[in-house]
């Protein structure tokens, strides 16, 4: 569920409400009983939990970690001439 800030245009009072997104807006302070107005607020972003999120996880098995070097000199590709 979602988490919207609210602000009282009353007493200033600030709060934050775990809400479903198809509940209705909280219209009154529960501090002053004044009225609120819903402020805009960015949330807490993800949290990713358990694996599948490092690059180490998403390799197939037998990828290189990186380019191979070329067979004739053992240098990196592109510098044969």
């Amino acid at each position: 569920m979602p988490t919207y800030t609210y602000e009282c245009s009353e007493c200033g009072h600030g709060f934050e409400r775990f809400q479903s997104i198809t509940e209705g807006s909280i219209k009154e302070c529960p501090e002053c009983k004044g009225k609120v107005k819903k402020l805009i607020s960015t949330g807490a972003g993800f949290i990713f939990k358990g694996t599948g999120f490092y690059q180490t996880d998403y390799k197939p098995s037998g990828a290189a970690d990186g380019p191979k070097p070329c067979e004739k000199t053992g240098k990196c590709p592109g510098t044969c001439g």
